[in-house]
């Protein structure tokens, strides 16, 4: 067995180091002088890089795989959330849309109050209305608590719509002017006409020409297409000088013994969000 020499690893050891320090000191002069490595240390060089490559492909792989999982959660979540959005926006614009015409309702029933001034009256929201007597009954939230009686005038927008039939502590019910009631929802009425004034009363609605008929008329006053009819209030049951609507036709009846004034009500029946009670003349007592 041959004995360990340590001189001799030494001296091996130093020429070792000497070869290295030649190489790279080699190696950086040629860099200086031309900015290019020599073929050793390209290859060495080349090799590293591709080594390193292989080495990190699968940490990139795995990283970018984290990466694009990561964003597919982010656009999911974006999604949703534009999708709220979306539904929310779907939900405020039909509330706008809502507030709008609201808005507009109330316009038209501060415009009617303004001519109502001689008038103690009384603003009521509907709350209800049957689908199956969309024609013929609504209710609101006014009641006898409120000074609510039966037969008094409804108004709405720019006329009158009918007449209050039943009233309870805080809601009374409605009957309007497109009733097929005929016997208790009628109005007499005055008809303005350029040679003076005729009166009848206010018994139908036609559906069909979307116009209230109003007769018994007395007198022989010549009415014209746009003579504008108000109530009469002789009958007791209703104030005076409450608009109702414009002639849109006359004609004879039936029978050809009577004349069928056609009115166009300056109400729209159908959508009515809100309301005005007709209590009484101002000043006038209960």
């Amino acid at each position: 067995m041959k004995k360990f020499n340590p001189n001799k690893n030494i001296i091996i050891t130093l020429i070792v180091v000497i070869i290295v320090v030649t190489i790279i000191s080699l190696t950086a002069a040629h860099r200086a002088n031309d900015g290019k490595t020599n073929l050793g240390q390209s290859a060495v060089n080349d090799s590293v890089g591709f080594i390193d490559k292989i080495i990190t492909f699968p940490a990139r792989a795995v990283s970018n795989g984290f990466s694009s999982i990561g964003s597919l959660f982010n656009t999911y979540d974006e999604n949703e959330r534009l999708k709220e959005r979306i539904d929310s926006y779907g939900e405020l614009s039909i509330q706008n849309s809502n507030l709008k015409k609201e808005n507009e309702a109330l316009k038209k029933e501060l415009e009617l109050n303004a001519t109502l001034g001689n008038y103690e009256k009384v603003s009521a929201t509907v709350i209800s209305r049957s689908p199956d007597m969309w024609q013929d009954l609504l209710i609101v939230d006014r009641g006898s608590k409120d000074g609510i009686k039966p037969n008094m005038a409804v108004m709405a927008q720019k006329g009158l719509i009918g007449r209050v039939i039943e009233v309870n502590a805080a809601s009374s019910k409605v009957e309007l002017l497109t009733s097929e009631n005929q016997s208790s929802n009628h109005f007499p009425v005055q008809i303005n006409s350029q040679n003076g004034d005729s009166y009848g009363l206010l018994k139908k609605y036609d559906d069909k020409e979307n116009a209230l008929v109003v007769t018994q008329v007395v007198g022989d006053v010549e009415i014209k297409e746009g003579d504008v009819v108000q109530t009469s209030g002789l009958g007791q049951n209703s104030p005076a000088n409450l608009p109702v609507g414009v002639v849109k036709k006359v004609k004879p009846d039936s029978y050809g013994l009577e004349r069928e004034i056609y009115v166009t009500p300056y109400s729209e029946m159908y959508g009515i969000p809100v309301v005005t009670i007709v209590k009484r003349l101002a000043g006038a007592g209960e």
